[in-house]
């Protein structure tokens, strides 16, 4: 098995990774060319040394596979020297999930990142052969995705230790909000935990978190990485500093959901993705009013003239 780029001991997928939107064209299109723009800018420009491709905040319920694995080919290529590409692989169809990991294999990710199946409410065993299933089809590191808000099944600590024996499990994203759950896997499996929840990022590495997933890290990816290196090196004051300069944005992505705030918040930084496609709207004036309202708060400059002119008025 290979290691990813930005590997390290104790993080086998980097520190800031970014769930990277999916660029459209004004027809609502898969659009290749800025989708590898984006990619370098988030790496280069950003700070992000992985981006999550084909994952929630990247519309993988309604991207087609052959979209999937266009944008996985064309995202490798632009940085995958440079950064780790992980490629969403998971659904609720454990055929459908192996794949598109062997997809993502082919089309050089450098790991996956496997959700747990929604919907069908599996129980334990059925994750833990679900999850098995996707591991075996590639020679890829896989990072599971624990999100019982969206799927609503968690992956239980028993299960998370039993999958943590596979060689090829090495991560958990966690969106479960159990800082507890989360400490007893760490202390006793070699899983690295990776914040899947903005907000959470502080709390979690304070309980042993190597890094982050981050949908913020669009617009503020180098803040994250101040925040992890101060909370490293000890400086908590620093690291508490960071977090509450980004309560706005915070705030800000809670109000609407990922994909709208990320695909808003980069236009107003003057970066167009194109608007999400349904059953994903676009966002409201009000809500974009508001976006800009606490992104201005959060010190971001904002060239978006019309959102600018807007706030000027309130």
């Amino acid at each position: 098995m290979t290691d990813c780029p930005t590997a390290a001991p104790g993080r086998p997928f980097g520190r800031v990774l970014t769930a990277m939107v999916t660029p459209f064209d004004e027809d609502g299109k898969l659009d290749v060319r800025l989708a590898q723009e984006l990619a370098a800018y988030l790496v280069d420009s950003i700070g992000n040394d992985g981006l999550v491709v084909n994952g929630t905040t990247g519309e993988s319920p309604t991207t087609t596979d052959d979209e999937k694995q266009r944008l996985l080919r064309a995202v490798v290529e632009a940085v995958g020297d440079r950064a780790t590409v992980v490629a969403g692989a998971g659904t609720n169809n454990t055929e459908h999930s192996v794949e598109l990991a062997r997809d993502a294999e082919r089309a050089g990710a450098h790991g996956l990142l496997v959700v747990t199946p929604y919907y069908s409410r599996p129980p334990q065993e059925g994750l833990l052969q679900h999850f098995r299933a996707v591991a075996d089809a590639t020679e890829l590191p896989v990072m599971l995705y624990d999100i019982p808000p969206r799927s609503v099944v968690p992956i239980q600590v028993d299960t998370l230790k039993r999958l943590a024996e596979h060689p090829r499990i090495r991560a958990v994203k966690d969106s479960k909000h159990d800082l507890l759950a989360g400490s007893e896997a760490m202390a006793s499996t070699d899983l690295a935990y990776y914040s899947g929840e903005d907000p959470l990022n502080l709390p979690w590495l304070s309980v042993g978190a190597v890094g982050f997933v981050s949908v913020i890290g669009h617009i503020v990816g180098d803040r994250l990485r101040r925040m992890l290196d101060a909370h490293e090196s000890g400086d908590i004051t620093t690291a508490r500093e960071v977090h509450n300069g980004l309560l706005p944005v915070y705030r800000a992505m809670n109000g609407v959901g990922g994909v709208i705030f990320a695909k808003t918040a980069m236009r107003l930084c003057g970066y167009e993705t194109g608007q999400p496609r349904l059953p994903l709207p676009e966002a409201t004036e009000e809500q974009v009013r508001l976006i800009t309202s606490d992104l201005w708060d959060a010190g971001l400059v904002l060239v978006n003239p019309d959102a600018a002119a807007e706030v000027n008025q309130l």
